[in-house]
């Protein structure tokens, strides 16, 4: 049983930074693709950041310059946020899939495996 458990959320005023964390166990191939999803209000679910078990990495085109992603050798998978803005208010999902197959185009649908999420909220 994957169990992916999420922690940082926060909420910090516009323009400020914030890290999310996920933790990821038991380490096997359920592993191989994690991703950072969000939820804000009223949308859909919406992917950010992909990391896989071999180095690659990917954030979402919009995002770029803001967030980065990153993947520690235990699997724990951050992402980081800075210039932080009241549209990235929402709650921020870990997620992971057994695939090498892990890129940004990938829907929530393709991933069987999800944290609880934390709440990120930005004020303005």
């Amino acid at each position: 049983q994957v169990e992916l458990v999420e922690s940082g959320g926060d909420s910090v005023q516009a323009g400020g930074f914030l890290n999310v964390s996920c933790q990821a166990s038991p380490v096997s191939h359920n592993l191989a693709c994690m991703a950072w999803f969000r939820q804000r209000a009223e949308k859909e679910r919406e992917v950010l950041a992909t990391a896989d078990a071999w180095g690659n990495k990917k954030i979402v085109r919009t995002l770029r310059g803001r967030f980065t992603v990153t993947r520690d050798h235990d699997h724990t998978v951050t992402l980081q946020m800075r210039d932080l803005r009241p549209e990235d208010t929402g709650i921020y999902f870990c997620a992971s899939r057994p695939s090498r197959q892990c890129g940004v185009d990938l829907g929530h649908n393709r991933y069987p495996h999800w944290g609880r999420g934390t709440q990120v909220t930005v004020s303005s």
